[in-house]
């Protein structure tokens, strides 16, 4: 097959069966995957070691955390809010893999020596959650940073409690108590003396992540990195 029949034939693909852009929703062609060449390069990066600097402020004198990165900025009505919310309620599992390939490929090509990690840990939904939205969101991205970073990921080193309702609309204060005992470490001997990395959507009080820090302190965690898709400035 021809250069130019080919191209006829996925265009005739393309219109038939469109795959749409997640953040704009309109077609996309060739080499592109969940999100257009022209969204991408939309998207509201962190770009500067201040800014990522910045993020470990949401965490000062509560937890330790040695490093977080995150890989664009969130804000209510934008761009990302689409993808995360694609993600996490349209069942678009591979956006969150595709977001995870290219944040770590941007993290081994600047922060590489930061990540000498054991493991990625997702923060984990309750199993009722789990069951509910069929997949865990954090644990998407989380395959695609292994892809692009080669550090495994583990998902049965930390453990959610209880279920909750969604924290969207809840103050820093309601976040914290609503989080602050729902998180626990299965097995605390594998986490013990280990270099960990966790992974979420978002970040925006921290107050999530501070408990699944917190609890993997408590169990000997030697190190405790953090990164995120998007954090609220």
């Amino acid at each position: 097959m021809n250069a130019f029949i080919r191209s006829v034939f996925q265009n005739f693909v393309y219109i038939l069966f469109p795959t749409l852009c997640a953040g704009c929703f309109r077609m996309m062609y060739g080499e592109e995957k969940e999100v257009c060449t022209a969204c991408r390069m939309r998207l509201p990066y962190v770009t500067t070691e201040e800014e990522q600097l910045a993020l470990l402020q949401k965490f000062a004198g509560r937890v330790v955390v040695d490093y977080a990165y995150a890989y664009t900025y969130f804000a209510k009505k934008g761009l990302i809010q689409r993808l995360i919310h694609q993600l996490k309620y349209r069942g678009k599992t591979r956006l969150g893999h595709e977001l995870g390939v290219w944040f770590g490929t941007e993290l081994a090509r600047k922060n590489g020596p930061h990540l000498d990690a054991d493991w990625l840990v997702p923060v984990p939904l309750h199993p009722a959650r789990r069951r509910q939205r069929g997949y865990n969101q954090s644990e998407e991205i989380a395959t695609g940073l292994m892809q692009a970073l080669g550090i495994n990921m583990r998902t049965d080193l930390l453990w959610r409690t209880k279920f909750q309702a969604s924290q969207t609309r809840k103050s820093r204060t309601e976040r914290w108590e609503n989080v602050s005992t729902v998180f626990s470490v299965i097995k605390p001997e594998q986490v013990r003396g280990r270099h960990l990395i966790l992974v979420d959507d978002v970040l925006t009080t921290g107050a999530t992540l501070e408990a699944c820090v917190g609890e993997l302190r408590a169990a000997g965690a030697a190190t405790v990195g953090i990164l995120v898709i998007a954090t609220t400035r």
